[in-house]
């Protein structure tokens, strides 16, 4: 797979200490979010892998979705992405 060089970084380590690239994203346009996706999308704008306005951009997000995103991981971690416990999360 070939990637055209884009802004910024291609590859960045993690806090955890592994490494993530362009590549690890979901595709430009996905629909389905699934919790590893939005945590994808999460940790590459955190790193500095992609800007949050091409992540906005890129995946047709609004400023308060991805923000909500990030909120949910940093209370809950990726659990807090399934929108099957999202119920669940918010009493708390």
């Amino acid at each position: 797979m070939y990637l055209r060089k884009g802004a910024g970084p291609r590859v960045v380590t993690l806090p955890d200490g592994t490494q993530m690239s362009r590549a690890d994203l979901p595709p430009a346009g996905t629909t389905r979010w699934v919790a590893r996706r939005k945590e994808a999308v999460v940790r590459g704008v955190q790193a500095g892998l992609i800007d949050r306005g091409e992540a906005i951009d890129r995946y047709d997000l609004s400023e308060e979705e991805l923000e909500g995103w990030e909120q949910a991981m940093t209370a809950h971690g990726t659990n807090g992405l399934k929108t099957t416990l999202l119920q669940k999360y918010r009493q708390s």
